[in-house]
């Protein structure tokens, strides 16, 4: 995944995105903090600007979730359960999701793209229950945007003090790089269990 990013820049960043909203386990936090290093000229390949990088991954989050939300629309509970298991689609992702949208509603859709996890699924059930794809769309971008240019700007921080450091400081610079992802996939993690653990609550 690193490999594509690095090599295809834009192109990458905007189809893996679309991946993990259609559903594909692929983590948008990996891809988006690359395409942000990427953005800082951190690390080797192509540099796109740091807004074309949120671009593409906000458009490949709403391509992705049409995707899903085209998949409950036509497909249905029954076709999730017999073809959900070809990309790794487990039954309490699709009935957590379905039962965030029951409470919820619309908004669940919006909601749910701020959630690790819940937000590759939410789109199944909101296209299930014939969620009109217009007012889909706008919780969706609403959604996807934030989440988005959050891990694409803290991916760009990291690169941008990796650069900084690497002239001032040459050699200790890869081992505060290092430090800096790591802290940051750490707070990624804690912010994803709590909001699972609270999310499972309401189960």
């Amino acid at each position: 995944m690193q490999h594509l990013i690095l090599t295809y820049g834009l192109t990458a960043i905007l189809l893996l995105m679309a991946a993990e909203s259609a559903c594909i386990p692929i983590p948008s936090e990996v891809t988006m903090l690359l395409g942000g290093a990427l953005a800082a000229g951190a690390v080797s390949g192509p540099h796109p600007n740091l807004v074309a990088v949120i671009a593409a991954g906000t458009i490949g989050n709403v391509l992705g979730s049409y995707l899903a939300w085209l998949a409950g629309r036509y497909g249905g509970r029954p076709a999730l359960h017999r073809w959900g298991r070809y990309i790794f689609l487990r039954e309490d992702d699709i009935d957590r999701a379905q039962n965030w949208f029951a409470r919820r509603g619309a908004a669940s859709v919006f909601w749910a793209r701020l959630l690790p996890g819940i937000r590759t699924f939410i789109s199944l059930p909101a296209g299930i229950a014939g969620m009109p794809p217009v007012r889909f769309g706008v919780y969706t971008v609403a959604g996807c945007l934030p989440w988005t240019a959050a891990l694409a700007v803290a991916g760009y921080g990291v690169g941008a003090n990796w650069s900084h450091l690497e002239d001032t400081l040459r050699g200790p610079t890869y081992l505060i790089a290092a430090v800096a992802v790591v802290a940051i996939a750490v707070a990624v993690i804690v912010v994803w269990r709590r909001r699972r653990r609270a999310a499972s609550d309401f189960d």
